[in-house]
């Protein structure tokens, strides 16, 4: 994880990048990434699928500050926040791009947009690395992975007929996470959803590090 942190992350482009140095001077063959220029999609530019899973690695490991900093690189509004920056990225801010250029004179130019496969990955990223919501079986279990200044959030569940308002704050919590539901307190860190049309309010609370 240092060696992405080290080469692979582009602070300055706000991108992440595959791999690096692209394979344009070699006789080595890697198949057909070699086919796209220098810089672009798997030949040494972002691919956003595995730029979004480096971010759920750090994720993985508890480190919400790395993992939220990476996300906002991934993220199409900022790199459209600006004039220059529209200039620069040149596609939709409000869909992903699978691919960012990284070699110049395009460097962090977006290409392939409205690629589901790397929204599908993004949105996985938000709710089940980030926000730490994952639906198993008709249950859902809670393990956040938010930024220190982050001391509560809020995200409205709906299961079937039944609406689940779903509330976190940061508390003195040994291990994992408490959970209360309606005003009662669950056992462990899991709650068991039910589609009885009613609309239920969840407390979620959660230590500083809630990874096992």
């Amino acid at each position: 994880m240092a060696a992405l942190d080290r080469h692979l992350v582009r602070s300055d482009a706000a991108l992440i990048q595959l791999l690096d140095p692209p394979f344009d001077k070699t006789d080595m063959d890697p198949g057909y990434i070699k086919g796209y220029v220098p810089g672009v999609r798997e030949n040494g530019g972002q691919y956003t699928h595995a730029a979004v899973w480096a971010a759920m690695a750090f994720a993985t490991r508890g480190d919400g500050e790395r993992a939220h900093e990476l996300f906002a690189m991934l993220n199409p509004l900022n790199h459209a926040a600006s004039e220059d920056g529209v200039g620069v990225y040149k596609v939709e801010p409000y869909v992903l791009a699978a691919d960012v250029y990284a070699v110049a004179p395009h460097v962090g130019r977006g290409g392939w947009t409205w690629y589901t496969g790397s929204a599908g990955w993004m949105y996985r990223l938000i709710v089940e690395s980030l926000l730490g919501v994952q639906l198993d079986r008709g249950k859902l279990r809670f393990s956040p992975c938010v930024p220190a200044a982050w001391d509560s959030f809020a995200l409205t569940y709906r299961h079937g007929d039944a609406k689940y308002a779903i509330e976190f704050r940061r508390a003195d919590v040994a291990q994992g996470v408490r959970i209360t539901l309606d005003g009662a307190l669950q056992e462990g860190s899991v709650l068991t959803l039910a589609d009885d049309a009613a609309a239920h309010h969840v407390l979620v609370e959660f230590a500083a590090t809630v990874r096992q």
